[in-house]
């Protein structure tokens, strides 16, 4: 049987720690409407002692957004407490967290404090909240480093004052799983009162294990997890609430739980607390990295196809990352290119492939990714180019400033013979297709010349389009390539060979499509 486990959203406070991560009011109610959306259970809104303009900003979020708990931190201290109690006044139902630290070097380097006046403190911090708000929750600050019969002590005042949540956070992310599952399994067992309230965790990557925790802690009895999207936060960041939230929900044979996300939420409010905090997700983040569902090997591409659950533990389109991504490279298959050709209205036969991937590659190499515009401009370059003709094989171009721009060339003939050729101009192109001209036999007229980046990126595929005349006939030819004079060459050609087909068939109309 299921029990449920509570997610408490920190995004719009410790997230919003994250250096250069400021939010302005317009967006923490923007990432608060979403993240009531997404279904958490608890907003932490902010530290309303911070500023007004924090108290302003936490209001305006009470105010709109009614289903989740919203929640303001505070220190035990009434000052905090009543900043607080100010900013969660119009909320549906409002939380006061507040927090004392306990471990040794909090308590004496920090706060210059005893126990016993730690326990003091933390007693009178919550009695002071429990008449201002709905709930209180309690942290002891640096828990993990803190001797477990002190936290014991701190804990049963916390709870006898009237805490309804108990939050063990792992403040600077020194725990490790099995450690943190023996902690939350004990306090557990001997807080009195632990029975009847929440036990959170507020877990923190420093060493790269929050999410492990967090689940950790879940397996050993928490039911409130407490995580920010994107794994954003003070250092290295919190636990990651789509890492959380889709490990319960993947490996539910070992985490019998569920929570109230809405898992096709996530990357909508992945996207948005990015763009809003100019925090890039990196592209292997776990769920909602752009490589996430993303496959280049040819193996797994292979398997993908062919079932999807070999090479993907969850639905992408589960978590609103559309479908499986096939990412063509140097390292894809003809079963990857194929397919993606499929998907956008090829059918190629096993004749054909043969040369496409021998084209595909040579640009995969070149590039390293090839898109969906590469993918149209190789087959416009095949499909104009797929009759016997002339072949650029080999090209040099010397252009600059101070030189005369000049161009050698050799071209492959329809017999199979190499002719090499060279040629000057008034720029590189000009002298490759003088070149070309001398190679073919066929002096051409450049009637339209244009060059175009078929995607914004750097190493994007060039692709030329040119229009020649030759004997009152005119061909258009395509040509493409991350070389934009190489691009032109093969163009050039492209648009002779066209040519070359009509004069040879002895026809007065166009043999095909762009030739007239």
């Amino acid at each position: 049987m299921s029990r449920r486990v509570y997610v408490f959203d920190t995004t719009l406070r410790d997230g919003e720690q994250s250096p250069g991560a400021s939010l302005n009011p317009r967006e923490k109610l923007e990432i608060a409407r979403q993240l009531d959306r997404l279904g958490v259970d608890i907003i932490e809104a902010g530290f309303p002692v911070s500023s007004p303009a924090e108290i302003d900003s936490i209001q305006a979020i009470c105010r709109e957004v009614r289903r989740p708990t919203i929640c303001g931190l505070a220190r035990v201290v009434e000052k905090d407490i009543d900043a607080a109690a100010k900013a969660l006044e119009g909320a549906q139902r409002s939380r006061i967290h507040v927090f004392i630290g306990t471990s040794p070097v909090h308590r004496e380097s920090k706060l210059k404090k005893s126990e016993a006046e730690v326990v003091a403190m933390a007693v009178h911090g919550v009695e002071y909240a429990k008449a201002r708000c709905h709930e209180v929750e309690f942290s002891a600050e640096d828990a993990t480093r803190t001797p477990r019969e002190f936290l014991k002590e701190v804990f049963t005042a916390a709870i006898a004052a009237g805490a309804t949540t108990i939050n063990v956070p792992d403040t600077v992310g020194y725990t490790c799983p099995t450690e943190y599952y023996d902690l939350i399994a004990w306090l557990i067992a001997n807080v009195p009162g632990m029975a009847n309230v929440h036990v959170s965790v507020h877990c923190h990557d420093d060493l790269g294990m929050a999410v492990a925790n967090s689940l950790a802690a879940v397996s050993a009895g928490a039911t409130q997890v407490e995580c920010t999207v994107n794994g954003i936060g003070e250092r290295a960041g919190n636990a990651s609430l789509e890492e959380i939230v889709m490990a319960m929900r993947t490996r539910s044979d070992l985490f019998p739980t569920e929570t109230g996300v809405a898992p096709g939420e996530i990357m909508r409010a992945s996207r948005m607390v990015s763009q809003f905090t100019g925090i890039v997700v990196q592209p292997n983040k776990a769920v909602v990295g752009s490589n996430a569902f993303a496959h280049e090997s040819g193996i797994h591409q292979d398997g993908v196809l062919k079932e999807r659950t070999t090479y993907e533990i969850m639905d992408p389109e589960a978590v609103g990352a559309g479908g499986t991504k096939i990412v063509l490279g140097p390292r894809s298959g003809r079963h990857a290119l194929r397919h993606r050709l499929g998907e956008l209205g090829y059918q190629v036969s096993d004749a054909d492939m043969g040369p496409i991937y021998e084209r595909f590659l040579a640009i995969a190499d070149a590039k390293k990714q090839v898109f969906d515009e590469d993918l149209v401009a190789i087959m416009e370059e095949h499909d104009v180019s797929s009759a016997p003709g002339f072949e650029v094989v080999g090209l040099q171009t010397i252009s600059g400033s101070r030189a005369i721009p000049t161009a050698t060339v050799e071209v492959r003939t329809p017999g199979g013979d190499t002719v090499r050729e060279s040629a000057a101009g008034s720029g590189p192109v000009e002298a490759v297709y003088a070149a070309i001209d001398r190679a073919t036999g066929l002096s051409c007229r450049l009637l339209e010349y244009r060059l175009r980046a078929v995607r914004e990126n750097r190493d994007a595929v060039g692709e030329a389009r040119v229009k020649v005349e030759h004997q009152g006939r005119t061909a258009v030819g395509l040509g493409a390539s991350t070389d934009v004079v190489e691009a032109s060459a093969r163009a050039y050609v492209s648009a002779v060979n066209r040519i070359r087909q009509v004069e040879a068939n002895g026809k007065d109309r166009p043999a095909a499509e762009g030739v007239s």
